[in-house]
């Protein structure tokens, strides 16, 4: 009972900031999984739900798996989804995701086919990559458009990634904030950008549209940028480059 009050709480605090917050993709897919706000959601029936709408399947994990196992999961169309809840005490901060962070976060996005496809993509490429230089690339793909992704609308800008989506603090950080720098979508800066886990993010990255980020993947030579890794510069989480293209947090009514 106390897990389904704490999932109500994480819910209802996060619901009233996605209309202003976040991508239309998100609130389309938060629908369409019709995800209880009351109680834990039962995760046969949303890869019931979701399998319809993309083809992917639910795969109820104990926590983090070996990044393996996960471009496997990734590459045929499988996600998996954390199966334990945090403590009260941590309602605002997790050292690493639970069912929240990955259902709530992650799901809805995955009713989208575009986003869908490019995370089978993005699996497929992983399960090929072996040099930890390699691996390095892709986690930061990941962190910085998964989990930290924002893309552009008509109404300004919104978030997509799930780091975001499911912090009711980074949420507004990263659209509204003043601090942080927004940066037009590059897929090479990112693949050598170093990330946060213990603070919000210094830098995001703004898609134009969601298709755009499954079109940087399906154009991309990953052998040919995985060869040039230990050449290729890795800049610090704040740095600002001479070809960085700012992105404005918000469009003239």
């Amino acid at each position: 009972d106390d897990e389904h009050a704490i999932w109500r709480t994480l819910y209802q605090r996060q619901l009233g900031l996605m209309p202003e917050h976040a991508a239309p993709e998100f609130l389309t897919g938060l629908r369409l999984l019709g995800v209880d706000a009351q109680r834990i959601p039962v995760l046969e029936e949303a890869s019931e739900r979701l399998k319809r709408l993309t083809g992917f399947e639910v795969i109820g994990v104990p926590g983090l798996i070996p990044e393996a196992d996960f471009f496997a999961h990734l590459a045929e169309r499988r996600f998996p989804v954390t199966v334990w809840m945090r403590r009260r005490d941590e309602l605002d901060y997790l050292v690493e995701p639970d069912l929240f962070h990955d259902f709530f976060g992650h799901l809805p996005m995955l009713a989208h086919t575009v986003f869908a496809n490019f995370i089978q993509a993005y699996g497929a490429v992983g399960a090929r990559a072996r040099h930890p230089a390699a691996l390095k690339m892709l986690a930061r793909l990941y962190w910085y458009t998964v989990e930290f992704g924002l893309v552009g609308t008509p109404r300004g800008l919104r978030a997509y990634g799930a780091g975001i989506l499911s912090s009711s603090g980074e949420t507004v950080y990263a659209t509204r904030a003043s601090g942080p720098a927004r940066i037009s979508f590059d897929l090479q800066r990112v693949l050598c950008t170093d990330y946060l886990i213990d603070s919000y993010q210094k830098t995001y990255f703004v898609l134009d549209d969601i298709e755009q980020l499954f079109d940087s993947v399906l154009d991309a030579d990953f052998d040919a940028l995985f060869a040039q890794a230990h050449e290729l510069p890795a800049h610090e989480p704040d740095a600002r480059l001479p070809t960085d293209q700012p992105v404005a947090s918000t469009v003239a009514s």
